[in-house]
């Protein structure tokens, strides 16, 4: 039995399997490619909420009341002559007390938009929320406690926002029987920024039973709003044109609609699924960042074209495979010979359906952008086949084909549910068909050819 290099099957076979190794490296680049697409995108989201308003978070409303007290403090045992007593000495100190609200009720009503900037577009929304609730006397009475003296000419009430470059409308705050004007300040909430109102009535009002407030705010924001459940008990109400929302947070919803004309969705959380106490000395130790959880909505893009572009992506090695594999049968069933240079330009190809995908998504959309990629590759490699196979027909059968993969791999990347059962379906049935039309081959008799 003659066996050369150039004609045995096995060796062939050895080789094409080098070649899609070799497939693997601009494979990788294109990969690079999108997530550099991705990452320029993301800096232009950044950008456009820079100059719009980030994610916003709201927490409802916080008194804060300046508290002083005398403490007897003990020299240090150093300043102390031998044998004598360590000196005592009174001292007065002051620290920020914070009391969080009896009750909450938050309104929300998003009017969401796209923004660009450059190629790039971005979620941004306009929130108009109205805030009511109220403060128990019980809760306000602790300023008082274990001989602090509250300085009332001081106290404030602070509502905290993520972002307070987003606030394009304060209203004045009703608190109690007064209307008062917001301002900014300097101090904030447990680290969150905050816009604060004085109240020095507070003194005369602190030991009713309830202290109710309202006020209402337009905040600009980006992709996500949240709430931070501060009181001991918290409802939300978030509403909104937008037909994609995602509900996150450590809450969901106890109630919420979804259709194409908006989303509208309910919460109600109580002070038991939260870490920060209902009244507590500021020690710089305490965060909103993680009070026990908050909860919102993001508006998302379901055609976000650089996840749907990793996601096709995955599937490029599958592709080439695929690929390798038929022209490599048409050799054998129809006994013609292919250069692996031949099938490096046809694994060029392939490369070259993700970068025109990549670049077509960010001007027209990933379905149009996948047309049309998916028609000029199926068109080039099926002009090819049909002449290094010397063959029209054969051109045609091999275009279609490719086509009707590329139309299997739309379907992959659109369904995330049923992604792998389809292609372990699609695989099994073209492990099948290369099996049904090798059946017949004689391996050893092609070795020696």
């Amino acid at each position: 039995m003659n066996l050369t290099l150039s004609g045995n099957v096995g060796f062939k076979v050895l080789g094409i399997g080098v070649l899609v190794l070799l497939m693997l490296i601009p494979l990788a680049q294109v990969e690079g490619l999108v997530q550099e697409r991705a990452a320029r995108a993301a800096d232009a989201a950044r950008q456009i909420a820079l100059r719009w308003g980030d994610a916003q978070a709201v927490a409802g409303a916080v008194v804060v009341v300046p508290v002083q007290r005398t403490i007897e403090t003990l020299a240090p045992a150093s300043t102390a002559a031998a044998g004598e007593t360590a000196a005592r000495t009174m001292r007065r100190v002051e620290d920020m007390h914070y009391v969080l609200p009896e009750e909450l009720v938050l309104h929300a009503r998003l009017q969401p938009e796209l923004r660009s900037y450059g190629l790039y577009t971005s979620v941004v929304y306009l929130a108009e929320l109205k805030v009511e609730g109220h403060f128990s006397g019980a809760d306000l009475a602790v300023f008082a406690r274990d001989g602090g003296e509250p300085q009332w000419q001081r106290a404030q009430l602070r509502v905290p926002i993520a972002d307070v470059h987003g606030i394009r409308r304060a209203s004045p705050a009703r608190i109690g029987a007064l209307e008062r004007e917001f301002g900014p300040s300097a101090g904030g909430v447990a680290g969150s920024a905050a816009i604060m109102l004085p109240f020095p009535e507070l003194a005369r009002v602190a030991s009713q039973p309830k202290l109710p407030f309202s006020f209402e705010l337009t905040l600009a924001g980006s992709e996500r709003l949240s709430v931070v459940p501060l009181a001991r008990k918290t409802t939300a109400h978030i509403e909104g044109a937008w037909s994609d929302p995602g509900f996150d947070g450590d809450f969901l919803p106890a109630r919420r609609e979804v259709d194409a004309a908006g989303f509208n969705a309910d919460w109600q959380v109580l002070d038991l699924n939260r870490r920060l106490p209902q009244h507590w000395v500021d020690d710089g130790t305490a965060t909103l960042a993680a009070p026990g959880g908050d909860f919102g909505v993001s508006l998302l893009r379901t055609a976000n074209p650089y996840q749907r572009n990793t996601r096709a992506g995955k599937y490029g090695v599958l592709f080439v495979v695929f690929t390798f594999t038929a022209f490599f049968l048409f050799e054998v069933l129809r006994g013609l010979r292919l250069h692996p240079l031949q099938y490096l330009l046809v694994g060029a190809a392939l490369c070259m359906f993700y970068v025109l995908l990549l670049a077509l998504s960010e001007h027209v959309g990933f379905a149009a952008a996948y047309a049309v990629a998916a028609t000029t590759i199926a068109v080039v490699l099926g002009g090819y086949a049909a002449s290094v196979l010397r063959q029209r027909r054969i051109g045609l059968g091999l275009g279609g084909l490719i086509g009707l993969v590329y139309l299997l791999l739309y379907g992959l990347i659109s369904s995330e549910d049923y992604a792998l059962l389809m292609g372990a379906l699609a695989l099994l049935a073209a492990l099948a068909a290369v099996m049904l039309l090798t059946r017949k081959v004689d391996w050893y008799r092609q070795s020696e050819r």
